[in-house]
């Protein structure tokens, strides 16, 4: 019972980054009906300004110190990170401790600079093109940034850890009256809590803002949107930024789970779209749903128990669910009549 509660809750952490990454591409999908594979290098791009910043936070000048010495007394050269030289060593430390969560104010202004500039460099050039055409020249620009990063910061993983007050785990067996030890990582927990806080601001702005009301709007019928006057285009463009932002931020704060490397977001895209298809092409409910749901399952079909009955069924559990669901729903869980059938 313990390790099924705890693999429940690797799933929400999972499933978090599941239902972001594809609410970004639903939202790209039901707005501009683009098919955007390289929405995956977009939530890569997020982890690696967590990078970028921690390495900004660290640079340092060197000076002589004034208590240490080597072993003939002379005084030694000690790097001093410029933050602690401006804040003091307390703060600057206390900065540089922090600097994925603040990596959130600096990664937002990034993604949406990134999104408005593959919206109108490139995207907008395909909007009546064949979903074919998209995916193609989507995919072949999701290589161009993966490389991209890899050129820049090498091929390895590259450690980004969370913060030192976020380092251990919770104990939920006393909350849940087990009698064992049942530990969770914080950081996960903050994670879990992030995405169900950007999932809500998103669902929250397009339902009680009048913004989010002439796009929902324009979702539904782009041509009597723009008969009323209202330039739907130009929300559309924004709403792609949007979209890059979540994922970004997406990424941004999955830094510390998963050590950024140049291939992350290839390895989230494929799994992201299957989210996207089971839950629905176009229904922003159904990404959701369809995001924790899956990542739920994936990690109780990593149990061991599970394994031994059905090997390497933790590796095809996404795929032989959605195509269940397909077979069963041909529109996904809250897939919208219309979507992808002409």
């Amino acid at each position: 019972m313990d390790a099924i509660l705890l693999q429940i809750l690797n799933g929400l952490d999972k499933g978090s980054a599941y239902a972001l990454i594809a609410l970004g591409l639903t939202l790209i999908f039901g707005t501009l009906g683009v098919v955007n594979f390289a929405h995956g290098a977009l939530f890569m791009i997020g982890a690696f300004c967590s990078v970028t910043l921690q390495k900004i936070l660290t640079l340092s000048t060197e000076t002589v110190s004034e208590t240490a010495k080597d072993f003939l007394g002379n005084p030694l050269k000690v790097k001093t990170p410029y933050v602690e030289s401006w804040f003091g060593p307390e703060m600057g430390a206390s900065i540089i401790d922090w600097s994925v969560p603040l990596a959130i104010l600096f990664a937002i202004p990034v993604m949406l600079a990134i999104g408005f500039i593959m919206e109108r460099g490139l995207i907008k050039h395909f909007y009546k093109r064949p979903h074919a055409d998209q995916i193609l020249v989507t995919f072949g620009l999701a290589i161009v940034l993966q490389e991209v990063i890899k050129y820049f910061y090498g091929a390895n993983p590259i450690p980004t850890p969370a913060p030192s007050a976020f380092v251990g785990s919770f104990d939920f067996g006393p909350m849940l009256g087990l009698d064992t030890s049942l530990a969770y990582p914080y950081w996960r927990l903050v994670y879990f809590g992030f995405s169900t806080l950007i999932i809500g601001a998103v669902f929250a702005f397009l339902q009680f803002t009048t913004f989010g009301m002439v796009v929902r709007a324009g979702m539904a019928d782009r041509e009597t949107v723009g008969l009323l006057g209202i330039d739907i285009d130009k929300r559309f463009t924004f709403m792609f930024g949007i979209a890059a932002a979540v994922a970004g931020l997406a990424g941004v704060m999955y830094a510390p789970i998963n050590s950024p490397n140049y291939h992350m977001g290839m390895d989230f895209l494929v799994l992201s779209f299957v989210v996207v298809v089971v839950g629905g092409m176009g229904s922003l409910p159904g990404a959701v749903l369809a995001g924790f749901m899956l990542g739920i399952l994936e990690s109780l079909a990593s149990l061991t128990e599970v394994k031994a009955v059905i090997p390497g069924i933790d590796q095809i559990i996404i795929y032989v669910v959605a195509i269940i669901i397909l077979l069963t729903r041909p529109r996904g869980l809250m897939g919208r009549k219309g979507v992808m059938e002409e």
